[in-house]
């Protein structure tokens, strides 16, 4: 017997006719559960009839929620690398090539004592020069020189509330005006460049995201459809006996719950797969750069997102459907 006719009762016999019985608010109050709690069983019964075509529905509502939930973890882990990169390390100070040693070294205690600054080291301009000889390997050619064209530097690192990148460039702005500092140097523009990749990546993940959502609330509400079809000729028996549609439709809407619940899960899994497929890509990488970093997964508030997002498109799909075909079936 399908589970659309279950707890129908019918009348025997009754030479008087059917006698009206009085119920209670209350006895209706706790039916309305009873029977929502048997509708609800009763379809995950139906789902147990055909196990394959029901976890094939439910695979492709969860396969399809982990793609857009595996990118959100990697936009999260890449914007938690790319906030302890915005943190300005150092600003670079070349001072005015006609200071004496006196006008350096006051210059240098004088912002090491400001209250936005952590330190601040001096490269004199000698030590640049043997450095530069070093390094370039121009060594032989800079002894012709007669006058040492290197500035003093300082190297000024910021206070820790100073060190965002629009803090540590108001800093730089503001030692730039003094006497002593020729120009200042802060490279932020790969930062920019950055937010501006992560930004670009976060749209077309959502842009992504709502298109799964919709493929999926579409995949839902066409099986829920073809199982409405499948029980036409019971739909139309129960419409004659007096069922409304709510009381047809609600089976079929607690069989989109059971795709969302279950559905959820296998996206929960396969997230974790996935993001355990990575890691090690990702373990890799960082010592190569001698770096710590560890991979952040879902948080228990975002699986639970993640789960009701799953539940909420099962419900719409099988709402959409059920609310078109159920009524459509009318006894003729």
């Amino acid at each position: 017997m399908s589970l659309l006719f279950r707890n129908r009762s019918t009348s025997k016999g009754n030479p008087q006719g059917a006698r009206k019985v009085k119920i209670s608010g209350f006895r209706r109050f706790v039916m309305f559960f009873v029977h929502n709690a048997q509708q609800a069983v009763g379809s995950l019964g139906e789902l147990a009839r055909y196990p394959f075509a029901s976890m094939m529905t439910m695979a492709v509502l969860g396969l399809s929620l982990t793609l857009p939930a595996t990118l959100y973890v990697v936009v999260k882990n890449t914007q938690t690398v790319g906030a302890q990169w915005q943190e300005a390390s150092e600003l670079t100070l070349f001072l005015q090539k006609g200071l004496n040693e006196r006008e350096v070294e006051t210059f240098t205690r004088r912002v090491g004592l400001d209250k936005e600054v952590a330190s601040v080291k001096l490269i004199p301009k000698a030590e640049a020069l043997e450095e530069f000889k070093e390094y370039s390997g121009f060594g032989e050619a800079l002894d012709y020189l007669n006058n040492n064209p290197l500035p003093d530097v300082l190297l000024v690192t910021p206070a820790e509330s100073m060190r965002s990148a629009a803090a540590a460039q108001s800093l730089l702005q503001r030692f730039e005006r003094e006497r002593e500092v020729d120009f200042g140097k802060l490279d932020v523009q790969w930062l920019n460049r950055l937010q501006s990749l992560l930004d670009l990546v976060r749209d077309s993940f959502g842009a992504l995201a709502f298109l799964l959502c919709v493929s999926v609330v579409l995949i839902v509400g066409n099986t829920i459809r073809l199982n409405i079809l499948s029980k036409r000729d019971e739909i139309v028996v129960m419409k004659l006996v007096g069922a409304t549609d709510g009381y047809i439709q609600r089976p079929f809407l607690y069989t989109g719950l059971w795709y969302g619940i279950v559905g959820g899960v296998i996206a929960w899994l396969a997230t974790f797969i996935l993001l355990w497929w990575i890691d090690g890509a990702v373990m890799r990488i960082t010592e190569l750069y001698e770096g710590q970093f560890e991979l952040a997964g879902l948080t228990g508030i975002e699986m639970l997102i993640l789960w009701a997002v799953a539940i909420a498109l099962g419900l719409i799909g099988s709402y959409l459907a059920v609310r078109k075909h159920v009524s459509a079936i009318e006894p003729r």
